[in-house]
């Protein structure tokens, strides 16, 4: 065990926590991350609208138009969103200006959106264009990187204002990304948004099956039992295609179509990390009635924060870091609710995921909500709840066993 346990912290985690810290996904990340306050709102007033209440339909009916149009400017500029925020943050990460690398970016991303009639489209403002909006900033700010490392810039005298002399630092930088880009799309009419799709078709296709969403929580949560947050890592992969997902089963839920995907934004937060990642709920539950004092201090601390899907409390406190007993239940956990809830979801037993909430929503609230008002998924996420406890119960048990005897070695030494 020392032998593993040694192979794991000094050869298998550092590479990995390498990984995670890599400037470019951090920037991904965090660009990413931007959108979503936009999308919450849009899913608001997409709540508002689809309240389900008998006869709210005719109610609202003659204010849909009206309330839809935060919903369409939202999900309708996701790409322009995370183009502009991945160039600020990556901007941050290379040391160089931050506005100057998200308005290049920005522009680079719009100068890939023309039509053949050389008329600027905005079909692909949406998700549709998220692979352009990741792949065209980091290429811009790392050419704007480029040119100041180099020191081939404009630079103005001293006392000119720093937003000015910014401009004219980024004007050669920005001049040779978009001539470039307009050589590829306007000269030869190459389309980069759809060779980017047709390139990551496969990836697409593969988180929407069950082996692709299975794999995925499995990494995720196998990086988590390493002290690795899996989520960051894996969501730099996934989160973008899950924003599709979910954009593209927002419409269809407004056009009142069949929702198209199952694995969307929120899946994985709401219907696999109940009350955090590997479904930790159950898990601070039994804590709250345990005998031991440690443990039922500790689930009384994480439980207000268990509510919200906050988990690092139980994750590095309990620990399941580096607990080999505890990280059974933690991956078996988080699997079974993967395969369950896609099973559940493709007979149509439950309604599929088609309006994104904050991630902080509660459990069985959170179901209900992103489903569009299903009772089903609300009860199924009490279901899991339950499904939790008892998966969790009986390596709890063994782990509670083992502490108290050590609290009962500790009074008396204590008492000694």
């Amino acid at each position: 065990m020392d032998a593993f346990t040694n192979f794991i912290q000094n050869i298998l985690v550092p590479p990995l926590v390498k990984i995670g810290n890599e400037k470019h996904l951090v920037a991904i990340r965090n660009g990413l991350a931007v959108t979503l306050p936009f999308i919450i709102v849009g899913s608001i007033f997409l709540i508002v609208s689809s309240l389900p209440i008998p006869g709210w339909d005719k109610i609202i009916g003659k204010y849909s138009d009206l309330l839809s149009v935060p919903v369409n400017v939202s999900f309708g500029i996701l790409a322009l969103l995370t183009a502009a925020g991945i160039g600020f943050y990556l901007s941050k990460e290379l040391k160089v200006d931050p506005i100057s690398g998200a308005l290049l970016s920005l522009v680079a991303f719009l100068t890939t959106q023309i039509t053949d009639k050389f008329a600027l489209d905005t079909s692909n403002f949406g998700s549709t264009g998220l692979f352009t909006a990741i792949i065209v900033p980091i290429i811009s700010v790392e050419v704007l990187r480029y040119f100041i490392k180099k020191d081939i810039v404009i630079k103005l005298p001293e006392g000119v204002p720093p937003a000015v002399s910014n401009s004219f630092v980024s004007l050669l930088p920005a001049s040779v990304i978009i001539i470039a880009l307009w050589i590829i799309r306007a000269v030869f009419g190459f389309d980069i948004t759809s060779f980017l799709q047709k390139v990551f078709s496969p990836l697409v296709f593969a988180l929407n099956s069950l082996p692709g969403i299975f794999v995925y929580v499995l990494l995720v949560l196998l990086f988590w039992t390493v002290g690795i947050h899996g989520d960051n890592i894996m969501g730099a992969i996934g989160g973008p295609i899950f924003l599709q997902f979910i954009t593209a089963n927002t419409k269809a839920f407004l056009a009142h179509q069949p929702i198209p995907y199952i694995t969307a934004q929120g899946f994985v937060d709401f219907f696999v990390n109940v009350g955090g990642t590997g479904a930790t709920i159950g898990l601070v539950i039994l804590m709250l009635f345990s005998k031991s004092k440690t443990y039922k201090s500790l689930g009384r601390l994480a439980f207000p924060s268990g509510i919200f899907m906050i988990n690092e409390p139980i994750t590095f406190g309990f620990p399941i870091v580096f607990n080999p007993t505890i990280m059974i239940p933690y991956v078996g956990t988080g699997l079974l609710l993967t395969v369950t809830t896609y099973i559940l979801m493709f007979f149509n037993i439950i309604s599929k995921p088609a309006i994104l909430v904050p991630w902080t929503t509660p459990p069985i609230i959170s179901e209900y909500l992103i489903t569009g008002g299903d009772w089903r998924a609300a009860v199924w996420g009490a279901i899991e709840i339950l499904i939790s406890i008892l998966i969790y119960y009986p390596f709890f048990k063994a782990e509670e066993k083992k502490q108290l005897i050590l609290e009962k070695n500790e009074a008396i030494e204590e008492y000694n």
